[in-house]
């Protein structure tokens, strides 16, 4: 074996999004926050993400979650999420993958019926309690980054269906929220990959007529996702976000779940203590519930908790020869679509 690089990765999933954890081979990313760590990786140095992503390693369904020592003292541990395009500050399926990879795997210590595990992530920290019983992480409670409203009903003019609106809101990432029947689709297996098209579409006209910057995290500056939602009940959601370069979310989605809870508080359609649920789009279930009520740089803000599972389905060791011509990595437009 002459292999230039070794990474160990635990291969997880939550609600069927796959979220693999590396576990080994990576001592730290320079920068003095994880938000500085993660805007190393974009800015300067992306051989990593590229590695575990891309093909041949990687492949477009997926994340791969990078943990790294926290850099508050609070944290137990500190972690990124690597994407298709770049790396990203926060994700609730990515999370409760990473939480239940620490504690299953013994990497921190698990303590029986809940266990405590503070996340030091780009976006700020996340407090999960994750259930446990016999060794298995059965669900995992994230008490979320406050999420607030930037913009409600924004206006978005397109070619293909004229001016629609969509809800511009914060969860840990920027969305952009639009209700499905405005492109005349339903969230369902079969339009996933119409789904996904029209969603990087309208990401890259909603980046291009609205402007967002988080009041204090300024370099969280553009809408990174699409969230198509469909209300089926006064508690119930179907959620399909979108993530480029084209594709669906396989799990309910806990940023974008978040965003959207902020929307209904802004609207006074939750009050505090109320639960609602968020249906992926293969029938996965997220729980949302409206904790309390904060403000964000002057901005009104909710804390959401979400609540989901996830399973650990294997371990492997990944690696890179020396004179392998595609260390770098690939991308082919069959299976990322217009995206490429």
């Amino acid at each position: 074996m002459r292999w230039k690089k070794t990474l160990q990765m635990a291969d997880v999933h939550c609600e069927g999004e796959i979220g693999k954890v590396i576990t080994g081979g990576v001592i730290d990313v320079p920068g003095k926050t994880m938000l500085d760590k993660m805007n190393y990786i974009n800015e300067v140095d992306d051989s990593l993400r590229r590695l575990v992503v891309l093909e041949p390693r990687g492949c477009l369904q997926m994340s791969v979650n990078l943990l790294l020592p926290p850099t508050r003292p609070e944290a137990h541990a500190g972690f990124i999420v690597l994407q298709a395009d770049k790396a990203h500050p926060m994700s609730g399926s990515n999370c409760i993958c990473v939480v239940t990879a620490l504690l299953e795997l013994g990497m921190l210590p698990m303590a029986e019926p809940m266990t405590t595990v503070v996340l030091d992530t780009p976006a700020g920290l996340v407090t999960a309690r994750a259930q446990c019983k016999e060794g298995r992480c059965t669900s995992v409670s994230l008490d979320m980054v406050p999420s607030f409203v930037e913009k409600l009903d924004a206006v978005i003019e397109t070619a293909e269906f004229g001016a629609i609106k969509a809800d511009i809101a914060f969860g840990g990432v920027y969305y952009a929220l639009v209700d499905v029947d405005q492109v005349g689709l339903t969230i369902a297996p079969e339009n996933a990959r119409e789904l996904a098209t029209q969603g990087v579409r309208l990401k890259g006209l909603i980046n291009e007529q609205i402007h967002v910057c988080h009041p204090l995290l300024k370099e969280l500056d553009e809408v990174a996702y699409v969230m198509f939602r469909n209300r089926l009940d006064k508690s119930t959601y179907q959620t399909c976000t979108t993530l480029p370069p084209g594709r669906v979310d396989r799990s309910p989605c806990g940023t974008g779940s978040s965003a959207n809870l902020a929307t209904l508080s802004a609207r006074g359609l939750v009050e505090v203590g109320d639960k609602l649920t968020s249906r992926s789009t293969i029938g996965g279930e997220f729980k949302v519930e409206l904790l309390g009520l904060t403000e964000v740089g002057g901005k009104p803000a909710v804390l959401p908790r979400v609540t989901g599972r996830a399973w650990v389905y294997g371990l492997h060791q990944l690696g890179v020869d020396p004179d392998d011509p595609l260390s770098e990595g690939f991308m082919l437009s069959d299976t990322w679509g217009e995206g490429f």
